[in-house]
């Protein structure tokens, strides 16, 4: 099936799962109660599909945070930079998770793997990414059709899918950016997606929800 990363209130939980895991997320927020996340998905390929499931909490005080010569605050979560690995590991696609905020007036640039998916989410700010100062240069799925005038910005809640490449390069100018910059190996298999359950093809979502109903969908149980 797959890998879920779930990052909330500073804390992460990471689970593979496998050939079957069956959980329920109750998160909780601040005094307040409000609380933001992010939730990904990394589908896991064809040959390690049915692997034993695993699931672990990673406490906010575990991933590793380190401070670049420009001022850029990076919390790794998966991956390493400049010798520092995140707490989550062993995952098959080789995911790079990283959390980065850029104070106003900086730049970021960071090394990237020829053949990975790499894309970011701005969560805070705006930026201005991969230098690229003309709004026409690139495609913007969801914009307004009829706006007539779109800067060249990346906005909090965007996301942006780079091409393959050997770096990414981001600039915050007159305010901070916070993003989201992630990356792994595509596995480039067909996707079977119902419900919770991801497969390679529609007769194994069938035979996976068959075994939910039957009660032989958990291979494994905690003693």
């Amino acid at each position: 099936m797959g890998n879920k990363g779930v990052i909330s209130s500073g804390d992460t939980q990471w689970m593979t799962a496998g050939n079957g895991i069956i959980h329920q997320e109750m998160p909780q927020g601040d005094d307040n109660g409000v609380m933001e996340g992010f939730q990904l998905w990394a589908n896991l390929p064809k040959s390690h599909k049915m692997m034993d499931p695993r699931y672990r909490d990673i406490k906010s005080s575990q991933v590793p945070e380190l401070v670049t010569k420009n001022g850029a605050r990076i919390k790794v979560i998966c991956g390493t930079v400049e010798g520092k690995q995140g707490p989550v590991r062993d995952v098959i696609i080789d995911p790079e998770y990283l959390d980065i905020t850029l104070p106003a007036l900086s730049e970021f640039v960071h090394a990237t793997r020829r053949g990975h998916t790499v894309f970011a989410y701005v969560i805070g700010g705006k930026g201005v990414f991969c230098n690229e100062k003309n709004p026409f240069a690139y495609d913007a799925t969801g914009e307004n059709y009829f706006d007539m005038e779109r800067d060249y910005f990346i906005h909090n809640g965007t996301a942006v899918l780079f091409d393959d490449g050997d770096q990414v390069t981001v600039a915050a100018q007159g305010e901070p950016v916070r993003f989201l910059l992630i990356s792994g190996k595509p596995i480039n298999e067909p996707v079977a997606w119902y419900g919770p359950i991801v497969m390679n093809t529609e007769e194994e979502l069938q035979t996976a929800f068959d075994e939910y109903r039957n009660g032989t969908f958990i291979k494994h149980h905690k003693p």
